[in-house]
């Protein structure tokens, strides 16, 4: 399986736990988390354990967060477009 063909799996089984979010909104959650999992590592000097890992990773903070995703909510711009134009306030 290739890493788009990932990215589909993973946004799949995050919308079956929320089902608030859009299909769009739950692959760039899991394109973020993913992305975010690799650039710690590489930050701190970790070496690359694998797209397997990452996965895993992704995998591991949908089962504990994926069905409240929808109410995140921070001011940082790099999460702002997960926001989606909901009043969840």
């Amino acid at each position: 399986m290739n890493r788009t063909e990932q990215y589909e799996r993973l946004a799949e089984i995050l919308k079956q736990k929320n089902d608030v979010l859009s299909e769009l909104e739950a692959l760039t959650w899991v394109e973020v988390l993913w992305e975010d999992f690799e650039t710690t590592l590489a930050r701190a000097g970790e070496p690359y354990p694998g797209e397997a890992k990452s996965f895993q990773y992704v995998m591991q903070q949908i089962d504990a967060y994926g069905p409240q995703l929808h109410l995140f909510q921070t001011k940082n711009e790099k999460f702002k477009h997960l926001m989606s134009k909901r009043d969840i306030h």
